[in-house]
This record gives C-alpha cells, structure tokens and sequence, in this order.
C-alpha cells in the first residue's frame, strides 16, 4: 500500500506557467525498481504539477531505471516526503533551478552579437544565418523550406563546395525549445566547416564530396518563448481546437508509428502527439524537404539534449533496423571518437532499448523513408545541469559532438548506395 500525500488544491491541469522565475524549484532523480513505484509517481503526476525532464513524460518510465522531474518550490517538500514514506532511493539534482537559470549565462565572451561560445536568441541566429552567408558565398547558401505556425522562416543552410549531384547529409537542430545546446551545435558546425576548408584535409573532403544540409533552428517560435516568456517550454506554440492549451511535440508528430506509444492525445502534455501527423507547419516543412530531396539525402542527424547518447532506429517500436548490425558498429565508433577528446561517455544502440519507447519521431520517419543512416544524438549532460548547460561547455560539447559527426559523414561517403 503506497503511502500518498493527496494535495487536491494543488493540481493544475497544465504542466506550464508563464513569468515563472524559478525560485525554489527543484530537480529531482529517482530510481524506479517496480510497477509500485511507478504508480507512486503517476499519482504524484495525477495530483501536483510535474515537468518531466527525462523520460519526458510519465508514461515513458520504466522499472529498473531513473526519472527526472522538476517541481514547483511549495511542493518540493510533499514530493520529499512521499518519496521516503515509500522508501524510493532518489537524489536532487537541481536544488534551487533559478540559481542554475542565472549560472547558465557564465561565458567570459562579452560580444554584444553573435557570438559561437554563447547562447544567441532567435533574433541574433537569423541576422547570423544571413551574415555567415554573405560572408561565404563559395560554400554556404541560405534558403528559406518554410514558415512556423506564428509566421518565422524556417532558414537552412546548405553548406559545401559547388558541385551537381552530390549526396547530402541533413542536420537539424532545436526541436525541443528548451534544448539550448542543440542550436548552439549546428551553429558551431557551420563555424568550423567554413574555418577549416582549406586548412583540415578531412573537413576539405567531406565539404567537396558532400553538401550539408543544416536547419539551425526548427522550432523556432518554441524558442523564441524560451527566451522570453518560459525557459523551460517544449513544444511548438500552435494553438490546439477545443483546449487552452499550447503547442505539438515536433518529435511526435512525424509519420512512424505516430501516436502509437510514448505520446500524448492530450494538448496540455508536453508530449502531445497532434491531430494527425505532419499536422504542424513546422514538421510539414521539414517532411516535404527530405521527400523532395530524398535521392540525394544518404544520412539524417538530428540534435537533442539531454543524456550523452547516440541513438538509432527503431524508437517506435522495440523491433531492429535491416542494418542493425551495421548501425550499432557505426555508433560504437562515433562515440569512441566522441570519447577521445574529453573523455565523455556516450551509450548507443535503438532508441527504444536504450532511452524508452517513444512514437513519430523524426529519425524513424527518415530510418523509413530509406535514409540508411538515421541517427539521434542526447547532447551533455546526463542530468547535473540538464536543459540548462552553461554556455562555458559549448565549445568543449561541440568539439567533441563534431568528432562523431566527421567520422560518421566519413563513413556515410564510403559507403554511398
């Protein structure tokens, strides 16, 4: 029999709150043995207001692992006493989130713009993705595959020499909102592919064999209200029929097994699957490019955060890519060369088996469009910082992550089919 602290006033339907600033908020890890502690925290979800960070809803918990939440300051010490009521083993990762919110800005770069080692509004990325350009006319062109539910333009960058015919390898960044870290990795990337042409013969090959295609932000509203409404807001911000709630899952919106598992029907769920697939602009978008360009496009990484992982299909499902094998030898490589600068410690291996089952996401769709190397990589960290990685560990995060993505673009023209 569960032992339960039942706070009716304090439930609230929405997992969010604009103007929030934090204070006294808390992170909290838990393990989760059995199926009682699983229930354990689906009343406590049912009955105050949890953000799950990692899995990222209730749903997605398994026995014999770890969940991550954040929870308001005045029910930090409701969830304290369930938890050892019940005799759960748990640690507070964050122990007051607004003091991490302020530690997050702790570049010494003080550039008023654009700046590669500092976490850069939406504003200062698209005058960038104009500048970077103009700059680079011989390897970079800007186009625009898109507009967001609140009218933005989705940029792509397409990066590498001039050439007919040549095979491509799409990246995008920042589908979660709040993942600041996974903007400020494609920007990095377009920095050093266009600093080391020339000068490193192993980036020199790869932009003269292979164009890249890098959509830097691809919910861009989402995070233009981390920046000025709630840090830690996910989704899109589409209005949804019938709720007062805000906002898709873009990475449970895709056509793979949408909605099947590990998302949400309901709009106020920060993993609210949509109407239909492909019912956001945003995905729409994206979806529309890869088909049309599906020919040439021979490898799809997409960026996230957080848990140091290289993932590859299937995480709809718990069955095995045709090239399994191949797969996980790929992914075992890159993160060994991942490893190799700092030492980070990437695990790998089918989304489904190594993070937890979750439905329509954009790297099965393309895994299934026939794009043979389709992967997803969970930036740092593995929980001490979270979405909120300070600025001084962008460079070190983007180092290394653009060892990994050398090598398997390396691998990808070896092996062209």
């Amino acid at each position: 029999m569960l032992v339960f602290l039942v706070l009716g006033a304090a439930a609230l339907a929405s997992a969010h709150h604009s103007g929030e600033h934090f204070e006294g908020e808390k992170v909290f890890r838990v393990n989760v043995e059995n199926e009682n502690h699983i229930n354990l925290i689906h009343e406590l979800a049912s009955t105050i207001q949890i953000d799950f960070w990692k899995p990222d809803s209730v749903s997605q918990i398994k026995p014999h692992g770890a969940v991550d939440f954040r929870v308001k300051a005045e029910d930090t010490d409701t969830v304290e006493d369930v938890l050892k009521r019940n005799e759960l083993q748990y640690e507070v990762l964050i122990s007051n989130l607004r003091n991490l919110l302020e530690a997050q800005f702790d570049s010494q770069v003080r550039a008023t713009g654009h700046s590669y080692e500092k976490y850069n509004d939406w504003e200062t990325i698209e005058a960038w993705t104009e500048q970077v350009t103009t700059e680079n006319p011989d390897l970079i062109s800007r186009s625009v595959i898109g507009t967001t539910f609140e009218g933005r333009n989705m940029y792509l960058l397409k990066v590498g020499t001039a050439g007919t015919n040549k095979p491509v390898i799409f990246m995008d960044c920042g589908f979660h909102a709040r993942e600041w870290i996974s903007p400020a990795f494609c920007q990095w990337f377009v920095r050093e592919a266009v600093r080391t042409y020339g000068q490193e013969s192993y980036m020199t090959e790869l932009l003269e064999k292979l164009d890249f295609y890098v959509l830097p932000v691809l919910n861009v509203d989402g995070y233009v209200y981390t920046w000025t409404k709630e840090r830690m807001w996910r989704k899109t911000r589409s209005t949804n029929a019938g709720s007062r709630c805000y906002g898709t899952d873009l990475n449970r919106n895709f056509d793979a097994g949408w909605c099947k598992t590990g998302a949400s029907q309901s709009p106020c769920d920060d993993t609210y699957c949509g109407t239909a697939a492909e019912s956001e602009k945003e995905t729409k978008a994206l979806a529309d490019f890869i088909r049309q360009h599906l020919s040439s496009i021979k490898a799809y990484f997409t960026i996230h955060s957080y848990s140091q992982m290289l993932i590859y299909p299937y995480s709809y499902d718990y069955k095995l890519p045709e090239n399994n094998a191949e797969l996980n030898a790929v992914a075992k490589a890159a993160v060994e060369k991942l490893a190799s600068l700092y030492g980070t410690k990437y695990t790998y291996g089918p989304g489904a088996e190594i993070i937890y089952l979750a439905a329509g996401g954009s790297d099965d769709w393309a895994y299934d469009q026939g794009i043979k190397y389709s992967f997803t990589f969970e930036l740092r960290d593995t929980g001490r910082y979270g979405f909120l990685l300070p600025e001084s560990q962008i460079q070190a995060t983007s180092e290394e992550t653009l060892l990994a993505i050398k090598y398997l673009a390396n691998y990808v023209l070896e092996h062209l089919y």
